[in-house]
């Protein structure tokens, strides 16, 4: 293994933690992976990485070294793309919630790899939020609040949110004419993995918002379930417009209080901070965040 292959090797075991996993992910034998490092040791004169039987952490010069051999790499992907009109090359992993990738990415997908036929794309789909160096991919989208973190967020989408039941559910409680009249109504909870806590109800109202605290029987962490919990009548809800046009169309959900609607949530693209973007994630980037403002020129409810 040449030296940068052995640096590109260093710097997953580090982000990942975990010499199994990093050699998976660089398609390497767990025991070159072992023997790379050791040989890389020897030759720098120094304690590269901690071994312990839970994990693998960089040594002070192991920190050291990993940051220099990521500008390193940085820089020899820029250097080389600026030639030729290089075209992005290699894996690229990405982590989305998978009503997001749903609707407004793959539907796209093909158009991304006619323009990039060099990429490879790996989606996983989780709806918590994961830390994209520990997990081992490039970039993460999400929907809603951010927690803080080290990562460099660009908004991409202000997701419009209706309030909405099904008129089933409306004909058993009634439909609220005010934000006052929901103390005798349900709610369809979702909770935050991150906290455990339900998701606050809220409103725009002239002044600024309202937040209700509402009795939630039902409470669920994930958003299809969210959404199946309300079409079975179990409560009403606050949900992205895009992820319920066709009920709303169909009368399926019927919306509710209008005139004082929740607020638009966000959709981030979250990245490391600790590296320069490569070219391959540079593109995904920029034409993840065309199809989010693209759905506002065709009719849709995201701006970008």
């Amino acid at each position: 293994m040449d030296r940068l292959d052995a640096m590109r090797l260093f710097i997953r075991i580090v982000e990942r933690r975990s010499f199994t996993e990093a050699a998976h992910d660089t398609g390497v034998p767990r025991s070159t992976a072992t023997t790379v490092i050791r040989q890389m040791e020897e030759r720098l004169g120094v304690r590269l990485l901690q071994r312990t039987t839970r994990a693998v952490r960089p040594t002070l010069d192991g920190e050291a070294y990993y940051r220099r051999c990521l500008a390193i790499l940085d820089d020899i992907e820029d250097a080389e793309g600026a030639f030729g009109g290089a075209e992005p090359t290699g894996m690229l992993r990405v982590d989305v919630q998978g009503t997001l990738a749903r609707h407004f990415l793959m539907p796209a997908l093909p158009d991304f790899f006619a323009r990039h036929p060099r990429i490879e794309l790996s989606m996983s789909e989780r709806d918590h939020w994961v830390d994209p160096v520990q997990e081992g991919v490039d970039c993460v989208l999400r929907y809603g609040a951010l927690p803080d973190s080290d990562l460099v967020a660009r908004r991409v989408a202000m997701l419009e949110r209706v309030t909405c039941a099904t008129s089933g559910y409306l004909a058993r409680y009634g439909i609220p004419a005010s934000i006052d009249d929901l103390a005798n109504h349900r709610l369809v909870g979702i909770r935050r993995l991150s906290t455990g806590n339900l998701a606050p109800v809220e409103f725009q109202v002239e002044g600024g918002l309202r937040r209700v605290e509402m009795k939630a029987p039902f409470s669920v962490t994930g958003p299809e379930s969210y959404l199946l919990g309300v079409k079975l009548g179990l409560g009403l809800a606050q949900v992205p417009r895009f992820h319920i046009e066709r009920d709303l169309a169909s009368g399926a959900l019927v919306p509710l209080l209008e005139d004082t609607p929740p607020p638009s949530a966000p959709v981030s693209l979250l990245y490391p901070r600790s590296r320069q973007l490569s070219p391959r994630v540079r593109v995904f980037l920029e034409w993840a965040a065309r199809q989010f403002a693209r759905r506002e020129g065709t009719g849709g409810h995201e701006p970008a």
